[in-house]
């Protein structure tokens, strides 16, 4: 099949394409707000008549929430399963959007043509990259490349409260060869990514109480416990000086990054010290020997996200508290095990514990890492079809967050997914004024012409 052709058709279309964009954008699909359970309903409605035009038997699935949309098409050759979501983030403050957030356009800035709405980048426009690639695959060829299911999902701004019951129960229908997954974005401006290493998360909240309430320091200072000073010498114990964590079995499952994949990512000519200039810093604080790129990647972190305890309002309370508490977290990495790492957490705990302390511990979520095996061929072969649509060649990178569908999908469908997508770090998604690159969107659109001829090559 000519790919030259698809590719020629989607720069005809670029503006009918745009237009079909806006009406999606247009539709206020708030999932968070039960205010707008129409219009989610009328989004996925209006995506399963889009997949019905290109020949995909398609259906809204009702789900205790928001509709999920599910489509097919194709018997033969490899089998792909496209996973976007329809919904969007509230709008607020809407007195910071410089036009209102549903009534997308395209605007002129200093960096070139921009589409300007709500879901423009997150991720209505990402979405539609990929449904408007098998536009012109149908338009030119009659038919879609292959065999492709799309799943289109209407929770996910919203905690994905439908997802997990969903994807168990139609687990035999969504089984693909491989998940492709497109809420991501670019590494930089003409370098496009597949991530393939996306971190776990474990939160862990500590309540040490020492005396059964608050003392006069002067009077008991010296005499009583404090457990502000309890906490702080846990806390300071949870690295060593070298940053490496010190709970014990922590680092079971850790694996070192493969050496072409390291030199993937020095390719990348990533500024370590402007990242951090850029948020007032110059020195990295992670394990010593390691990249930059590596640590918030590919390697596992224990951060202390909040604490208090004691008097810290206004002027000066010379109380010793009765308890001291923090939120801690942990990012996990390859098979890292997190419930083994909240046993062993809270084991360290207990142990750094003097008499007349007593601790709690409060669960604030529990997920393991998402590796995907890139060794299968399919990962070579969209890193090579990606590498010649833009200016700069496609690297396996890694994220320092977590994207929790990538692992349902693995846990629960058996596949590894390619998270591939097109968006900016400057996209302001979640914020007021999102934007996506008109640029983004066309290449994004000949980039999944380009893997889908590639995967049926």
């Amino acid at each position: 099949m000519s790919l030259d052709a698809v590719l020629s058709k989607i720069d005809e279309d670029l503006e009918q394409a745009t237009d079909r964009l806006f009406e999606l954008l247009r539709i206020p699909s708030i999932s968070t707000d039960p205010a707008f359970k129409g219009d989610c309903d009328r989004a996925a409605d209006w995506l399963v008549k889009d997949l019905e035009s290109l020949g995909f038997s398609a259906a809204k699935r009702a789900t205790p929430g928001h509709p999920m949309v599910v489509g097919h098409s194709g018997q033969n050759g490899p089998h792909v399963l496209f996973y976007g979501h329809y919904d969007v983030q509230p709008v607020d403050p809407l007195n910071l959007w410089h036009r209102d957030p549903f009534d997308p356009a395209v605007e002129e800035t200093p960096a070139g043509k921009v589409i300007r709405g709500r879901g423009s980048s997150d991720d209505k426009g990402q979405l539609m990259t990929f449904v408007e690639a098998c536009r012109a695959w149908k338009a030119v060829h009659g038919t879609l490349p292959g065999r492709i299911s799309i799943f289109f999902e209407g929770e996910e701004e919203s905690g994905s409260p439908s997802l997990i019951p969903f994807l168990k129960d139609n687990a035999e229908e969504l089984k693909a060869d491989i998940a492709l997954i497109c809420d991501t974005g670019l590494f930089d401006r003409d370098t496009p990514a597949i991530t393939t290493m996306l971190r776990g998360l474990l939160g862990e909240e500590i309540v040490i109480t020492g005396p059964d309430k608050d003392l006069h320091s002067g009077m008991y200072g010296g005499a009583a416990i404090n457990p502000v000073r309890v906490l702080a010498r846990i806390i300071a114990g949870l690295h060593d000086d070298t940053g490496r964590i010190t709970v014990p079995g922590f680092y079971d499952g850790v694996a070192e990054t493969p050496d072409e994949i390291r030199a993937q990512w020095e390719a990348l000519g990533f500024d370590a010290d402007g990242f951090l200039a850029d948020v007032g810093l110059s020195k990295p604080a992670g394990e010593e020997g390691r990249s930059v790129l590596e640590m918030i990647w590919a390697r596992p972190t224990c951060e202390v996200n909040g604490i208090a305890g004691g008097y810290a309002g206004d002027g000066f309370k010379t109380v010793l508290p009765s308890e001291a508490r923090a939120k801690i977290s942990f990012r996990l990495v390859g098979t890292q095990d997190p419930l083994n790492i909240r046993e062993n957490f809270r084991a360290y705990v207990r142990s750094m514990l003097p008499p007349d302390c007593t601790v709690e511990f409060h669960d604030h979520g529990a997920g393991p890492a998402s590796v995907m095996a890139t060794d299968d061929p399919a990962f070579e072969t969209a890193r090579q079809a990606l590498s010649d649509e833009w200016p700069r060649e496609a690297a396996f990178i890694g994220s320092g967050g977590s994207i929790p569908v990538a692992g349902y999908f693995k846990e629960i469908l058996g596949m590894d997914s390619m998270l591939i997508g097109f968006g900016l770090d400057n996209d302001l998604i979640h914020s007021p004024n999102e934007k996506y690159d008109l640029r983004s969107f066309h290449k994004g659109i000949r980039s999944w012409a380009r893997i889908l001829h590639a995967l049926n090559s």
